[in-house]
C-alpha cells in the first residue's frame, strides 16, 4: 500500500500524471492514517498541490470554472485538508498560511454547481482545522478575514455551505479570544447578529434543523458576553421566542436545551461574563 501511495505521491510532481495521482490519493485519504505526513514530508508535493489552486485563479473572475476544472482543484483542496486536520502538519499548515490561499475561492459568489463544490470544499479545509479546538487555529483565523468570508456566505450560499461557514464562525466563538474578538468593537457584533438575524427569518420559510443547531449555539455563545447580551435582549428575532420552530425543535434536544438557555440568559441578566473590550 505504502508503496503504491509512494508512487501517486511521486506523480504529482510531474502535470502529467499530477490529475490521475491526485484522485487516486484523495481515495485513500481514509485509509491511509499518515498521509498528511507522507504528502507534507515529500519534496515539491506541497508546492504541486498550491500550484493546482493558483491555476484556477483566472477562471474565477470572470467566473468560467468547469466541472472537469473544480473537481481537480477540489481533489487538490481534499489532500490539503488531510494535511490540516493531521496532528503532525496542522501547525506546519498554518505556519506555512496555507488557507490563505483558498480565500479566494470563498470569495466568489457564482451559484453554478462548480463554483458552489469549490467553495464548500474550501470551507471543509478550514472546518477541518477549526473542529481540532486548537487555539493556534483561532489565533491564527482572527488575523485573517474569515468571519466576514464566513458571514457573507451564511448569508447567501447553498444550505450546506452556509452550515459549515455558521460551523466555522461557532467554533471561533467558542474559543474565548474568538468571542472577545467579535464582541471588541459594535461593528463586528452587528454584522454578525445582522446576518444570523436573516438566516432565522429564512429558516422559518425553508426550515432546516442542522443549520437551526449552529445558528442557535452561535446566539447561546454570544450571550455570554455581557454587551452582546444586552443587545440580543433587543435585536434576537422573535421566530426564536414564539413557536415558529416547534416542529424542528421537537426533533433535536439539543437544540432546544440551547434555545431554553438562551432565552434564559436574555431574561435573567446572568452578569457572570468573559471580561473583554466593552462594545463601542
Amino acid at each position: 500500500m505504502d508503496s503504491e501511495v509512494y508512487t501517486y505521491i511521486n506523480q504529482l510532481s510531474n502535470p502529467e500524471t499530477r490529475e490521475n495521482a491526485l484522485l487516486e490519493l484523495s481515495k485513500k485519504r481514509e485509509s491511509v492514517p499518515d498521509l498528511a505526513p507522507m504528502l507534507w514530508h515529500s519534496f515539491g508535493t506541497i508546492a504541486a498541490l498550491l500550484q493546482e489552486i493558483i491555476n484556477i485563479y483566472p477562471s474565477i473572475t470572470p467566473p468560467t470554472l468547469t466541472a472537469q476544472q473544480s473537481n481537480r482543484v477540489c481533489n487538490a483542496l481534499a489532500l490539503l485538508q488531510n494535511v490540516a486536520s493531521h496532528p503532525e502538519t496542522r501547525s506546519f499548515f498554518l505556519q506555512a498560511h496555507i488557507p490563505l490561499f483558498l480565500y479566494p475561492f470563498l470569495h466568489t459568489s457564482s451559484k453554478t454547481r462548480p463554483f458552489e463544490y469549490l467553495r464548500l470544499t474550501s470551507l471543509g479545509v478550514i472546518g477541518a482545522l477549526v473542529k481540532t479546538d486548537e487555539q493556534e487555529v483561532i489565533t491564527f483565523l482572527l488575523t485573517t478575514e474569515i468571519i466576514p468570508l464566513c458571514l457573507r456566505i451564511m448569508e447567501s450560499g447553498s444550505e450546506l455551505s452556509k452550515t459549515v461557514a455558521t460551523f466555522i464562525l461557532q467554533k471561533i466563538l467558542l474559543d474565548d479570544s474568538g468571542l472577545s474578538y467579535i464582541c471588541q468593537t459594535y461593528d463586528r457584533f452587528s454584522h454578525v447578529a445582522i446576518i444570523l438575524g436573516k438566516m432565522v427569518i429564512s429558516l422559518a420559510k425553508e426550515p432546516s434543523s442542522r443549520l437551526l443547531k449552529h445558528v442557535v449555539r452561535c446566539y447561546l455563545r454570544l450571550s455570554d458576553n455581557a454587551r452582546a447580551r444586552e443587545a440580543l435582549r433587543r435585536c434576537l428575532p422573535d421566530q426564536l421566542r414564539d413557536t415558529t420552530f416547534n416542529q424542528c425543535l421537537q426533533e433535536d434536544r439539543s437544540t432546544k436545551h440551547w434555545l431554553s438557555l438562551l432565552i434564559k440568559n436574555l431574561e435573567t441578566g446572568n452578569n457572570e461574563s468573559i471580561q473583554i473590550s466593552p462594545l463601542e
